[in-house]
């Protein structure tokens, strides 16, 4: 028995077998390492185009005519219907922007977000009444708050190269 796996160790076939599955393992673990290494970094590319701009100000305004809306719908000068239709009117403007900036694209997804669950909760609060216009409000209150970190950490490099996020802060 022993002489048999000696001499099978011993067979080039074998060996070359061997050989020829470690060089394979070897290059899918390469390839592996590049493929996931390359899409783990972060895309960073900080610019101030005129679509960043445009966004900014864009944000700018439907977040203050929004706010103007939701004083309104609480002092019983609008309904919800109103409130919540400005609400997706706002996010189909913003979802329709192109911010070329990476932290404006991200702030982007988040005010998108923010504004679909304002519009459900305020919705939910004029049909219902029920808990889960409080989850939506939630939802939307925590979508804001990530914005405004995402804007934090960008507002010094993005004003170097000229784009002013405060009026969004």
């Amino acid at each position: 028995m022993e002489h048999l796996q000696a001499a099978s160790a011993e067979n080039p076939v074998v060996r070359r077998i061997g050989l020829i599955a470690a060089v394979l393992l070897a290059m899918v673990a390469i390839a592996l390492a590049l493929v996931t290494s390359g899409r783990a970094r972060p895309n960073l590319v900080r610019t101030c185009s005129a679509t960043d701009r445009q966004f900014i100000e864009s944000a700018r305004t439907n977040m203050t005519a929004l706010e103007l809306w939701s004083e309104q719908y609480q002092s019983g000068d609008a309904t919800g219907g109103e409130v919540s239709g400005q609400a997706r009117a706002a996010a189909k403007i913003m979802r329709g922007l192109g911010p070329t900036d990476s932290s404006l694209r991200q702030t982007q997804r988040l005010v998108v977000g923010m504004l679909t669950e304002y519009a459900k909760a305020v919705q939910l609060q004029e049909r219902s009444r029920d808990a889960g216009a409080g989850l939506h409000m939630f939802r939307a209150y925590n979508l804001a708050n990530y914005a405004h970190i995402v804007l934090v950490r960008a507002e010094a490099p993005l004003a170097q190269l000229g784009c002013d996020v405060r009026p969004l802060l």
